[in-house]
């Protein structure tokens, strides 16, 4: 049979449009944040949308796989091509619905990318062959169903029931349900699914796919096929928990694998490649305001390195010799001197007063010509009769100080700065 002939007769006629309805609504109402918010880092801008997608697409091709398996089935047939093989003849009636899934996975991804202008790399396409192999297993498992189960009853009750099975999972524990759905998170900035964290979904759906495949062969005894069906998915099942019963809530990924670029000395300052048109900027504003803050008197090392924190390359995160930090966002709204500023400035305790901690930062903020990016820090806060008294005496504090020698400012700095602790909010 051609595929436009077991498409002319196939559920997806007038199932197809509906389902894309359901997509597109999934598309937009899912979306939590824009593509652009992903630096153009194509895996994670392909698991946003498909993480609302995956239980639709499973769901569609079991329930499609019931109908078309109890259409050929009231059709008899089974009985009227008793030399065909069985297996092509339910291929044939299954590639429209499979087709239909993966446009499911597949469309909305293709749409963000386009949106946010991102070339997909093959990393890219590991989420998305996950979910369009277990969608294959998903409609050999509903049409293995169908071929005993009425499909006006049974339909209906699959699709529900398959929608539930794996979106459910995103909040239910433990952890090892949502490992073994096919039902994925979204993913961040350098990170990949490690290969095993997309095998063991597909282990457990394709061992019960080929186990009911194998309960449907017609030769050989039955009950030797029913225990070699039984022994197939209970392989699948079994093996899929014993890869996944230990992951906890974030099955294993492969991070900082997004291409680096850095420049400079002292410090050495190192973005990803999608900013590295700010980069160089970026580190001479670290430097110049590393360098002030240093001849001002305040104590701490200078490090050797700053990296961006999205790039996962620092192996212990953040230390005296090697900062962590969000460049690239604070590149973005213009406050990478203000970030390294206060990254520099190391209170003795976690807590400090409110007044003396701004103190501290607007002190530093007028050396390093970061005022503008402290007021705008504090108008972003909220505008209260409080705030607007505790700037007031954090600005009379400031004035009097900047009209000290500079060697009273040094002792004044490390003074403040090694302060005895407070339980009093910063």
């Amino acid at each position: 049979m051609k595929f436009t002939t077991a498409l002319r007769s196939s559920s997806v006629r007038w199932a197809g449009p509906v389902v894309l309805l359901l997509t597109a609504l999934y598309y937009l109402t899912g979306e939590v944040a824009p593509p652009s918010e992903y630096h153009h880092w194509a895996p994670a801008i392909v698991s946003a949308p498909l993480m609302v997608l995956y239980a639709l697409a499973y769901a569609v091709s079991a329930a499609l796989g019931v109908w078309e398996s109890g259409r050929l089935r009231k059709a008899h047939i089974w009985e009227l091509l008793p030399s065909r093989s069985r297996y092509r003849v339910a291929a044939n009636a299954l590639v429209p619905v499979v087709i239909l899934s993966w446009l499911v996975l597949l469309l909305p991804p293709a749409v963000s990318l386009v949106r946010s202008g991102t070339v997909p790399s093959l990393d890219s396409l590991r989420l998305p062959l996950m979910g369009m192999v277990i969608s294959v297993a998903h409609a050999i498992s509903g049409f293995a169903l169908g071929t005993v189960l009425p499909r006006l009853i049974a339909t209906p009750v699959v699709a529900v029931v398959d929608w539930i099975a794996v979106a459910f999972t995103r909040a239910a524990q433990p952890y090892w349900l949502r490992h073994v759905s096919g039902q994925f998170s979204d993913i961040g900035f350098g990170e990949v699914p490690r290969l095993v964290s997309v095998g063991a979904p597909v282990l457990l759906a394709g061992g019960i796919a080929i186990g009911l495949m194998l309960l449907w062969l017609p030769f050989g005894p039955r009950a030797l096929r029913s225990v070699l069906a039984l022994g197939v998915a209970l392989a699948g099942v079994l093996g899929a928990h014993h890869i996944t019963r230990d992951w906890p809530h974030t099955p294993p990924m492969a991070t900082g694998l997004a291409a680096v670029d850095c420049t400079g000395e002292q410090p050495r300052v190192c973005m990803p490649q999608v900013a590295s048109g700010h980069l160089a900027q970026t580190q001479r504003e670290a430097s110049d305001v590393l360098r002030t803050l240093h001849a001002a008197g305040v104590p701490g090392a200078a490090p050797t390195r700053i990296e961006d924190q999205l790039t996962g390359t620092a192996s212990t995160g953040s230390g005296d010799r090697v900062w962590r930090m969000g460049l690239m966002s604070a590149a973005q709204q213009h406050e990478v001197g203000y970030q390294v500023m206060v990254r520099a400035l190391k209170f003795r305790c976690a807590r400090v007063p409110v007044v003396q901690a701004h103190s501290v930062w607007l002190w530093a903020a007028t050396r390093t010509g970061q005022v503008e990016a402290y007021q705008d820090r504090r108008r972003r806060e909220a505008v209260t009769p409080q705030n607007r008294q505790i700037e007031s005496e954090v600005g009379a504090q400031v004035r009097d100080v900047l009209d000290r020698a500079p060697a009273e400012q040094t002792r004044w700095i490390r003074s403040t700065l090694s302060s005895s602790c407070t339980a009093s909010s910063t």
